[in-house]
């Protein structure tokens, strides 16, 4: 049903219709007597057309779209945001004509937006993600929640180890020994590193690998999988529709 503004909307364009043609007949009626003068009044008092409303007021919150994200990088910022996050961020968009969104915190987020529901969303959107180990990885709070999140999530997870072997993802013991943690955070921490440690990933010693070949890779083996999820949407829905 329309809502009481739609209503009230249409209803005074009906009758600013009406009296733009009673305007019309009348001013045509004393035109044809000769009465110009009066003519000219009914013509100058038909109704101007009222500019159209939206009524946004009206719609929910929720109506606006989100941003949908297909990739999420997890990555130290003072290690690799400036390079391999930036520039796999960029190769992403490149190859993908900008069909594939990439959520990398200083690029996808605004001033004013929330800061955990930002990243949480995007992981919760995302169907792949990049973890980029770095040696200072483990500083920040930020990335091992994250890390956590997506390996929980049973996201599609792909390792980046700059500078860093996968033997080395290991919790820290200041970490482990700190009070900034509840002993149920250690422990998610500790189970998401596992599962990271045990993934085949691409490795980068930055004292002699090429960046570019690093990126070029990572963005690939991204693309890939990507388009294997996409292969197997129709395959799914023959396999419903063939039991039904």
């Amino acid at each position: 049903m329309a809502s009481s503004a739609q209503q009230r909307s249409s209803s005074a364009v009906i009758s600013d219709d009406c009296c733009a043609i009673a305007s019309r007949l009348n001013a045509s009626a004393e035109a044809a007597m000769g009465n110009t003068e009066h003519a000219a009044q009914w013509a100058a008092a038909r109704p101007r057309p009222r500019p159209r409303v939206d009524n946004d007021d009206e719609r929910p919150a929720s109506a606006s779209p989100k941003k949908k994200y297909d990739v999420f990088i997890n990555h130290r910022g003072v290690d690799t945001k400036h390079n391999v996050a930036r520039l796999l961020y960029d190769r992403l968009g490149h190859l993908s004509g900008g069909r594939v969104r990439s959520f990398l915190d200083n690029k996808s987020m605004r001033p004013g937006d929330r800061l955990h529901e930002s990243i949480n969303e995007g992981i919760r959107q995302c169907r792949v993600a990049v973890a980029i180990f770095s040696p200072r990885y483990f500083d920040s709070d930020f990335c091992l929640h994250e890390l956590a999140n997506i390996v929980e999530s049973r996201k599609v997870l792909i390792p980046i180890f700059y500078g860093i072997k996968p033997s080395e993802l290991i919790l820290p013991k200041e970490v482990v020994d700190s009070e900034t943690f509840t002993s149920e955070e250690i422990e998610r921490f500790k189970v998401a590193l596992k599962e990271a440690r045990y993934t085949v990933g691409l490795t980068y010693d930055p004292t002699k690998d090429d960046m570019a070949d690093l990126v070029l890779n990572a963005a690939n083996a991204v693309m890939e999988r990507i388009q294997e999820m996409e292969q197997r949407v129709p395959q799914r829905r023959q396999m419903i529709v063939s039991r039904l």
